[in-house]
């Protein structure tokens, strides 16, 4: 359960840190205060929800998706949270283009890098 709990919050974190990455590099991207927190949770639970679907349609219809299904699955995610969401909002193809592929990535590298530094602290505070 608390891997789980770990697991959820991390992914959140990463895809908070994408967010606001993409929102820093894009003119055609906003972010907005308190809405952003509803934001990262809406566009989390879309993704969480959509990735292992698209796998799943990739794996039996179109194997050749499968390398691309979190690029579809972020996309999904932040057109959704921007459909739902007043925290998000992305203006013009390419900003769109460009938001998927910053965000996958820097989500990408967070939740690969966050278990580590979280770990590192925690096993620091305990050896401490």
């Amino acid at each position: 359960m608390i891997r789980l709990l770990l697991s959820v919050v991390i992914q959140l974190l990463a895809n908070a840190l994408g967010l606001i990455v993409a929102a820093y590099f894009l003119d055609g991207m906003t972010l907005t205060g308190p809405a952003f927190l509803i934001a990262v949770v809406i566009f989390t639970l879309v993704y969480a929800i959509s990735q292992p679907l698209f796998t799943q349609m990739a794996m039996s219809r179109v194997p050749a998706l499968r390398g691309g299904v979190a690029l579809i699955a972020t996309l999904v995610g932040l057109v959704v949270t921007a459909w739902v969401s007043d925290g998000l909002s992305i203006e013009g193809a390419e900003t769109w283009l460009a938001a998927t592929v910053i965000v996958w990535l820097v989500s990408l590298v967070g939740v690969l890098l966050l278990p580590l530094v979280l770990v590192k602290k925690r096993v620091e505070e305990k050896r401490g």
